[in-house]
């Protein structure tokens, strides 16, 4: 729906003056519309500041659908996508851009700004509503519909090309949008309404770059370009089909079962036999009541993680409430699908280790990397090897590593991967260092719900606060509910942001991935993270910080009821908060994407006592956050000890049941060659040095002015142009006479140093 995460833009500080026009908009033609269109655009022009925000507001008006002349919401979904598709052919964007540059580099209200002790939304008006409009516009002609005229559909293709070309001030727009974060965290303009512009740069870089299922795509066309075999399966359509699992029980759950048990209680389940990570068993919701996991009573303690029961953390299955069907009989499970949903996969390092080890057991010697010469060894074990290469996977980014090591050996060769295909390479390679993530994980840190208040935190209230401050208590839940859904936005729109340039980055060039990171890893995001989840999960899903009435375009179209605190304490009837969910699956896949195949990083999960964090987040009953939640298990099993995995083999047995098998991979059992001391600053230290030498050769301009050929020939090198300061003919004498003619020249040393 467009106008999910803007409902309430139109609300509070959005109310149009707007310019009268002979009849209603949606009575006039095509050309009188242009030709209001193009009176609001020239009088954007005007020098007066209050007369350029009135324009401003009607052309939001616009945008939004002129809902004063609508009767249902449908009428203002459609007259809003009509004006959204006029505004942008008669030219308005470009026009607000520069509005939007202006006042970005406006230091009489950035200096006014950090000035106040406070900061309302009365400091950024023009900038929330011209932001306002170009969400609006993003929004709109992102979003592709059945009905689309051929001319809507052209002009989508070129609002992509302009919006991820260097067409303002020789940037792509992604990259204004940057600069104003990076403003806003180093406090020099705390004025900026950041949750729309988070809000705007995530959906710019989704629109430019694309989504999940446009990466999908590209995916397969650069294996198909690197002549690699297809990929075993479609990872979206497999976490589509998987169904949730019920959460283990809790030692202290079957105490209490064991307990009732014995006093003649009647039981919610038998506990002869747990079936709880049974994948299709989704008869009862409300199985178990949230308890503290099996090792919590000993880790919880030394972490601070409270251990109390909250009535809301439950583990619901998140999806449609179905009406509940009747227990079905032992035999109708003999018709769901078998087998795992992943297909196995090896890596050549994992062949070579295994051949290493063979060799070294029964010849007494290896062969280095050959994994082809399998003289002297036994019979089960040519078996093996044919087994493991007919799974054997070869990715993107071991190709472009191995690429990188052969161009790193021929200093002079130019030749190189061409990247100029991926979207990605046009943001990165205009400037390396755009992306500032230090600045992202300051707002995700200020945004978060257990964050505590600091003085020295950055303020992200600046766009949700009033002038005055509510003086009633109905005032006051309506801004606490406000400010909560300001703060959830935030987190969408960074978790968001940051896991779509990770997988753009890693698609384009794996190094370009790691940098990022790197910078992230350094920057405390492993920790922050884990932070995040340590709260009663359950409830921050399932929170209900909306007001459905103030939803927008219901608002404006349906007649307001009088809100009450009941009503407001009621909030809406979704069970779950699908923007929180939707927040939570993005942190653990940026979690998943820093610490996969890095032993250092699965060494901070460990020291951080995430296991029990992660345990929790296991009881929302939603098939793709558990399937992220396993694998960050999954990669710290081996190192949390025999009784831990003893104790949990139920959450072992969903990590088999549902995450992608390596098939020499001992995660289980602690045997692995990769559990050797931690040495955290040689693994990253031999990565930078990597990343350094790539964005050297890729990015240095200067990075073979040593190997460049000399010009011998005098007269090529007297008709090179040579560029002058403009001042230089005012001097052009002065020079001549104190840099030729009074210098002296040894004409007989020349001619020796010549020899």
């Amino acid at each position: 729906f467009l106008f999910s995460e803007c409902s309430q833009w139109g609300i509070s500080d959005q109310w149009v003056y707007c310019y009268t026009w002979p009849g209603r908009w949606i009575e006039l033609g095509q050309e009188q519309q242009r030709a209001y269109v193009m009176r609001l655009l020239d009088a954007l022009e005007v020098t007066d500041r209050d007369k350029r925000l009135k324009v401003a507001r009607a052309i939001l008006y616009l945008a939004q659908g002129v809902f004063d002349e609508c009767d249902t919401d449908t009428d203002v979904i459609h007259w809003s996508r009509h004006n959204v598709f006029l505004l942008y052919d008669m030219g308005v964007f470009t026009a607000l851009l520069e509005l939007l540059s202006m006042e970005m580099d406006n230091n009489q209200a950035c200096s006014s700004a950090v000035r106040k002790p406070a900061i309302s939304l009365a400091d950024s008006t023009e900038l929330r509503v011209l932001l306002s409009i170009m969400y609006l516009m993003v929004e709109t002609i992102r979003l592709q519909t059945e009905d689309d005229r051929p001319e809507w559909r052209t002009a989508r293709e070129a609002f992509k090309t302009e919006l991820g070309s260097p067409l303002y001030n020789g940037e792509p727009f992604s990259l204004l949008l940057f600069t104003m974060v990076t403003k806003f965290c180093s406090m020099n303009a705390p004025h900026f309404p950041m949750k729309k512009v988070l809000l705007l740069l995530w959906k710019t870089i989704l629109f430019t770059m694309g989504g999940f299922e446009e990466l999908q795509e590209m995916k397969v066309r650069g294996r198909e370009r690197l002549s690699l075999p297809p990929l075993p399966e479609d990872s979206i359509k497999v976490i589509r089909s998987m169904r949730a699992a019920s959460p283990p029980a809790s030692a202290m759950e079957l105490i209490e079962q064991q307990q009732q048990a014995k006093r003649g209680r009647r039981s919610r389940r038998p506990l002869v036999k747990q079936d709880s990570l049974d994948t299709y068993n989704e008869r009862d919701p409300f199985k178990n009541d949230d308890a503290r996991d099996e090792e919590e009573d000993g880790e919880e303690a030394d972490s601070g993680i409270e251990g109390e029961v909250d009535p809301l953390d439950r583990d619901v299955i998140i999806q449609p409430p179905p009406p509940p069907p009747p227990l079905r009989p032992p035999t109708e499970r003999a018709s769901l699908p078998k087998g795992l949903p992943w297909a196995p996969k090896v890596r050549e390092k994992d062949i070579e280790h295994f051949l290493e080890t063979s060799r070294n057991k029964f010849i007494g010697f290896t062969l280095g990397n050959d994994t082809e010469t399998l003289v002297g060894l036994p019979r089960p074990i040519h078996e093996s090897v044919k087994t493991l290469k007919q799974h054997k996977y070869v990715s993107i980014a071991e190709m472009q590593i191995k690429r990188e090591e052969e161009l790193q050996q021929l200093l002079l060769s130019i030749c190189c991967l061409d990247l100029s295909c991926f979207r990605a390479e046009r943001l990165k390679a205009k400037n390396p260092h755009c992306i500032d993530q230090i600045a992202l994980l300051k707002l995700l840190l200020a945004a978060a719900p257990t964050s505590k208040a600091k003085t020295d935190s950055i303020n992200i209230l600046a766009d949700v606060l009033p002038e005055e401050m509510p003086i009633t208590v109905l005032q006051s839940m309506k801004l606490g509910i406000d400010v909560n859904r300001h703060k959830e936005i935030i987190v969408k729109a960074i978790s968001a942001l940051l896991l779509l340039l990770l997988k753009h980055l890693k698609l384009n060039h794996i190094y370009q991935f790691e940098i990022v990171s790197q910078h992230l890893v350094f920057a405390n995001c492993i920790p922050l993270i884990l932070k995040f989840f340590n709260q009663n999960i359950m409830s921050y899903i399932s929170a209900k910080n909306s007001i459905c009435v103030l939803d927008f375009p219901h608002c404006v179209v349906h007649e307001m009821p009088e809100l009450t605190a009941e009503s407001l304490e009621a909030g809406d009837s979704n069970q779950f908060c699908w923007r929180n969910l939707f927040s939570c699956i993005n942190l653990l896949r940026i979690l998943n994407k820093l610490t996969k195949w890095k032993h250092s990083r699965t060494m901070m999960l460990v020291v951080f006592k995430s296991a029990p964090i992660l345990k929790r987040a296991l009881k929302v009953k939603q098939a793709m956050m558990q399937l992220y939640v396993l694998k960050l298990l999954k990669i710290q099993t081996k190192y949390l000890g025999r009784q831990w995995r003893k104790s949990n083999m139920k959450t072992m047995s969903a990590i088999y049941q549902k995450v992608r098998h390596r098939l020499n991979d001992d995660w289980a059992y602690g045997n692995d060659i990769d559990a050797r001391p931690w040495d955290f600053q040689a693994e990253e230290c031999a990565l930078r040095e990597s990343i350094e030498k790539f964005n050297s050769r890729r990015y240095d301009k200067n990075q073979n002015g040593e190997f460049a050929p000399v010009d011998n020939c005098l007269q090529s090198v007297l008709g090179q142009r040579v560029e002058l300061p403009e001042d230089f003919h005012y001097s052009y004498e002065m020079w001549l006479e104190r840099e030729v003619f009074s210098q002296p020249i040894q004409w007989e040393g020349l001619l020796q140093q010549a020899q």
